[in-house]
């Protein structure tokens, strides 16, 4: 089981329902189009940030990784990274990983709440 978060530039929604539009709108367009896209220059930031923190899936320290699958950058596209987290690590990587992006200027959204992440 896995827990996942969307991470993308663009302005911060209103609320947890206009986010979810514009996650799913962006999900539609990025992830699940056959057409992907290079990472932004932003989101690869984002991920190379959170690489910094835990090692990536691919690496040999895999027990130590809270991402579920590897490389982490595979997982973005365009503007948008969804990405899943192993459920045991989820809590400590998923407050990193929303903390950083605000730090970023990018909108973190819990996908499981289907709510907007501070």
């Amino acid at each position: 089981m896995s827990y996942d978060l969307a991470v993308w530039e663009g302005e911060r929604p209103a609320d947890d329902k206009i986010a979810g539009r514009v996650f799913d709108d962006l999900y539609d367009g990025y992830i699940k189009s056959e057409l992907k896209e290079l990472p932004s220059k932003r989101i690869a930031a984002y991920v190379t940030a959170l690489l910094e923190r835990w090692c990536d899936l691919t690496e040999e320290e895999e027990d130590t990784s809270p991402w579920s699958t590897g490389p982490l950058i595979g997982e973005a596209s365009g503007p948008l990274i969804y990405f899943p987290m192993r459920w045991n690590m989820a809590e400590e990587a998923s407050a990193y990983a929303a903390t950083v992006a605000e730090s970023m200027g990018l909108v973190c959204f819990d996908v499981q709440q289907n709510r907007l992440r501070p």
